[in-house]
């Protein structure tokens, strides 16, 4: 098993708004059997960055990797978007820099101490209470992965 970590992605800034396409979104829900969407059922074109991204200026993404967040449904290979302006509270899912290094786990407090713990229970829980050298990055807001990877070919 592997510990899963934050890399840094690069991403160009954000677009101004005026020059930025939407996507199409529909206004129905899809079902899960043989729908046809109809130009009918069109809302408005979606921006999917105004759509994930709250606040420009304090948010960025990484990729994840490894597997010590899986059950929290972040997989290796996830693209991370995270605000650093949201403050992390208990339960948070977070980018922390431990060492130097940065890793994505959950931010918990207990009995007066700060946890940095995995959702996965082949890795331990980091007491961080005391610690100089870990600071807390930003709150992880989406998780984005691919569905049948295989299938779309590795990106």
């Amino acid at each position: 098993m592997r510990e899963t970590k934050a890399t840094p992605v690069n991403a160009a800034k954000a677009p101004d708004d005026e020059n930025r396409e939407g996507l199409p979104l529909y206004l129905s829900p899809v079902a899960a059997g043989f729908p046809s969407p109809a130009e009918d059922y069109l809302d408005r074109k979606l921006d999917l960055h105004e759509y994930l991204v709250r606040n420009h200026s304090s948010t960025f993404f990484v990729r994840a990797a490894g597997d010590s967040m899986i059950r929290a449904g972040i997989n290796d290979g996830d693209l991370l978007i995270v605000d650093r302006s949201v403050t992390p509270g208990n339960g948070s899912v977070v980018i922390a820099a431990v060492e130097g290094e940065l890793t994505v786990k959950y931010l918990f407090r207990k009995n007066g101490r700060v946890w940095l713990v995995p959702a996965n229970d082949e890795y331990p829980e980091f007491d961080v209470t005391d610690q100089e050298d870990t600071l807390i990055w930003g709150v992880v807001t989406y998780a984005i992965h691919k569905l049948n990877a295989e299938a779309l070919g590795a990106r």
